[in-house]
């Protein structure tokens, strides 16, 4: 495999930009046109280094035209297999154009907030990767590929459903001899941890992708689109490493994969809705005919409400499963808050031991010290609840503990019969470890830390962590309804699901509101104060008290029932990408 270079020094001339690549015994320098655009390997060098970075990713477009972004500050997450793997931490924006004297006051406030939107991708927590090891695949991936294959570069190579930066760097695939200057970024989760148990060290680690493929945040991102990709799919996979020895053990999740939207409109659970008026099982078949040639049998696990606004999902994916009648996709339904209410946590077991013998046959990934393969994993657990956070995690960790309990005994680690919960402070640092993976999925999808996460770290439910829950669940509900959309067209803008052309002088970003935006809100604030006020300052009778109170109390309640009737007038709603494309 051609791995990239490590680091570079970035200098600037009013001309171009030279990327100098600062490994020992390089002279590669990549010359960047600032007008042309155009891309070289060059001998030439220029006296003033402008900026130091770190890597360099590529250019995305603005009004002002093409960015170059860098990563400024990383941090080493640990070693995978002897391969370095880093955290980007910082990044910076540097425009190709010298000036924007030319742009008009409207052009010049757009682009300082495409290059906000830019940013609050580049800032949300959770970018990684290799410069000389492929973390868009799995161990077993990585083991099951062609001699062609391992002579490619990092980014010939990548899966693109894990690439972040792929559309940033669509300029280098046609140019070969620039792959070294550049590598996949993924988006999601690791963690990286050595451990003792009976005198033996091993090293286990967790990797979650996430999916650039019809990325977004919570409610404006739901179901599948017409290629099959679903919402917030998310790849988790565990590895053990002992004596030379690997293991992996792979789960997916992802949104309900079917055509359902279920947009925000200041309810605090708005109600899901089926579209009726498209064929769902095209898309249908097309993820699990993907899904079975990645990764083989499918056993999806499916934790929704089987009552209330969540029912009627259930018994349509129930009902796709059926008519679809693939011998390769068992569906289970479990309905968790039912199973789990009044704090019935014990009560998950009773899914463990459905899905035991199924986890059995499946098993997982095995090499042993010479490097041969003892076991391939041949099917995986895909498990959703709504949003494929709280209750998704909850239980991936306890089918990932099953597992890893097996790989340890395999491996020697345990002995026969051991127990891996009598560890108690590997069990501690590992229930950990799954908790900040579901606060890192959480805070990308839902923009808060994950709900039920005292259960993952401890493996009991609590009061504080019951009062954590209803704390993000009120972050939640703001961000869901007053910040989303900004998210949203954040993430389209920088995967490119939006383009901005330079060539136009119009952007979506000046949508004006209706008039009902600003009227409603202030009457609703003005009678509810000055129904405060009347009861604050009684009038010379309480039935004249009471008359003002009712009065301003009235219409306060009918302003606040005008806007809940027009909730969807009032969200902060995406307004880069068109309206089917969030259903």
């Amino acid at each position: 495999m051609a791995s990239t270079y490590q680091s570079f020094n970035l200098r600037t001339t009013p001309e171009k930009f030279y990327i100098e690549a600062c490994d020992d015994g390089s002279e590669d320098v990549l010359a960047i046109d600032r007008v042309s655009t155009e891309m070289t390997l060059t001998a030439e060098h220029t006296a003033t280094i402008t900026q130091l970075c770190v890597i360099f990713i590529s250019t995305p477009l603005c009004v002002l035209g093409m960015y170059v972004v860098v990563i400024t500050k990383k941090k080493k997450v640990g070693d995978l297999l002897g391969h370095a793997v880093w955290k980007a931490l910082d990044f910076d924006i540097i425009s190709y154009k010298k000036t924007i004297l030319h742009l008009t006051d409207n052009q010049m406030q757009d682009n300082k907030t495409f290059l906000s939107m830019i940013n609050n991708v580049l800032h949300t927590d959770g970018f990684y990767f290799a410069t000389d090891y492929d973390l868009t695949h799995t161990l077993q991936r990585l083991a099951n590929t062609s001699p062609e294959f391992q002579e490619m570069s990092l980014l010939e190579r990548a899966d693109q459903r894990f690439v972040w930066n792929g559309h940033l760097l669509r300029e280098f695939i046609a140019q070969p001899e620039l792959h070294r200057f550049v590598f996949p970024v993924v988006h999601g989760f690791i963690t990286m941890k050595s451990s003792c148990i009976n005198g033996k060290v091993f090293e286990w680690s967790i990797i979650s992708r996430r999916s650039c493929f019809r990325a977004g945040v919570r409610y404006y991102v739901r179901g599948i689109d017409s290629e099959g990709h679903p919402a917030n799919y998310v790849e988790t996979e565990q590895i053990v490493q002992f004596n030379s020895a690997k293991a992996s053990f792979v789960q997916t999740r992802g949104s309900i994969p079917f055509y359902w939207s279920q947009r925000p409109n200041l309810k605090y659970k708005p109600k899901p809705q089926i579209n009726k008026t498209v064929n769902h099982l095209d898309g249908f078949q097309r993820h699990f005919d993907s899904q079975i040639i990645l990764y083989g049998r499918q056993v999806i696990l499916n934790l929704i409400n089987q009552k209330g606004s969540e029912k009627p999902l259930e018994l349509a994916f129930d009902k796709m499963v059926t008519n679809l009648g693939n011998g390769m996709i068992k569906y289970i339904a479990f309905d968790f808050h039912k199973e789990c209410s009044r704090m019935r946590w014990h009560r998950l077991q009773i899914l463990l031991d459905m899905v035991a013998e199924m986890q059995d046959e499946f098993g997982y990934f095995l090499v042993d010290a010479d490097g041969k393969v003892l076991l391939n994993q041949e099917g995986v657990f895909r498990s959703n609840c709504m949003d494929c956070l709280d209750r998704t995690n909850v239980i991936q960790s306890m089918l990932a503990q099953r597992s890893l309990q097996s790989q340890l005994r395999r491996m020697g680690v345990l002995h026969t019969g051991q127990q891996i919960e009598e560890q108690s402070d590997f069990v501690k640092m590992y229930k950990n470890a799954w908790a900040d993976n579901a606060d890192a999925c959480a805070k990308q999808y839902a923009g808060t830390g994950a709900l039920k996460t005292d259960f993952t770290r401890t493996g009991k439910r609590t009061q504080w962590g019951l009062l954590m829950d209803g704390w993000n669940s009120m972050i939640r509900y703001y961000k869901n309804n007053f910040s989303d959309g900004f998210r949203q067209d954040s993430i389209d803008l920088f995967l490119g699901n939006y383009a901005v052309d330079e060539a136009v002088w119009t952007t979506p970003l000046h949508d004006p509101k209706d008039w009902k935006f600003l009227t409603l809100p202030i009457v609703m604030v003005v009678a509810f104060s000055m129904c405060i006020i009347c009861l604050l300052m009684a009038g010379d009778t309480w039935t004249e008290t009471l008359a003002y109170v009712l009065f301003w109390g009235s219409a306060s309640v009918v302003t606040g029932g005008l806007i809940l009737f027009n909730g969807l007038d009032f969200v902060d709603a995406p307004r880069l990408v068109q309206k089917e494309k969030l259903d």
